[in-house]
């Protein structure tokens, strides 16, 4: 298993800046892959940015030069900076990691930080 921890959420105004956290821990070998993803309500959850193995990037479109995606190996932990926030970036931010298996993959995920963004 594999736990994950967010920090950072909350709210903010537009056009400000936030920082989430993720912190892995427990069995985290062979994880290919750690994400943010985020469900605003009444909507579908979605990718914002992942991060693959040799640092290997992918963001949403709304989210280009907005946001940053990055980690920090040696603390098993990944970031996601929010830059120029909008109201539409409102939503509960799911952190993600993601195992290649056998027979396809494993997904864990942690509980989830709401991110509030006032006009």
């Amino acid at each position: 298993q594999v736990q994950l921890v967010e920090s950072g959420g909350g709210l903010v105004r537009a056009g400000g800046s936030l920082r989430l956290s993720c912190a892995a821990s427990g069995s985290i070998f062979a994880i290919d892959r750690m994400g943010w993803y985020r469900q605003a309500p009444g909507k579908q959850r979605e990718l914002v940015a992942a991060i693959i193995s040799g640092g290997i990037t992918d963001y949403a479109d709304s989210v280009k030069g907005r946001f940053t995606i990055s980690s920090d190996n040696a603390k098993n932990t990944v970031f996601l900076q929010m830059n120029s926030l909008k109201p539409e970036d409102t939503a509960v931010y799911y952190c993600n990691a993601r195992k290649n298996v056998a027979m396809g993959y494993l997904d864990y995920w942690g509980q989830g930080t709401q991110v509030t963004v006032s006009s």
